[in-house]
């Protein structure tokens, strides 16, 4: 079974909205979202542990909200104030350690399989 699978990607214009979608199997303590565009190192967006903890990328603080439906074991990515700097490639990882700080991509040993969001200025 795919630990990981997301949803949700598209392509709106700036200042429109998405939500992204992360369906996980399983108990994880970090959850996360990243993204990279072609030719861009991949960057990480925001972060969620399993207390409740968050944390973003300055680039998105105040657009984006994580959030985790533990009911459906599922991590979402709203997305507010759509940039077109914004569009890439967003995948979700997750990991089941604990740690202090969930931020880097390093970190992750579960990542699905990326949605594409474009943004048109």
């Amino acid at each position: 079974q795919v630990p990981l699978v997301e949803s949700g990607g598209g392509s709106v214009q700036a200042g429109g909205s998405l939500r992204l979608s992360c369906a996980a199997s399983g108990y994880f303590f970090c959850m996360g979202w990243f993204r990279q565009s072609p030719g861009q190192e991949r960057e990480g967006v925001a972060f969620i542990r399993s207390d409740g903890y968050t944390s973003y990328a300055d680039s998105v603080k105040g657009r984006f909200t994580i959030s985790k439906d533990n009911a459906k074991n599922t991590l979402y990515l709203q997305m507010n104030g759509l940039k077109p700097e914004d569009t890439a490639m967003y995948s979700c990882a997750a990991d089941k350690w604990w740690r202090a700080v969930c931020t880097g991509a390093h970190q992750y040993n579960y990542w699905g399989q990326g949605t594409q969001v474009t943004v048109s200025s």
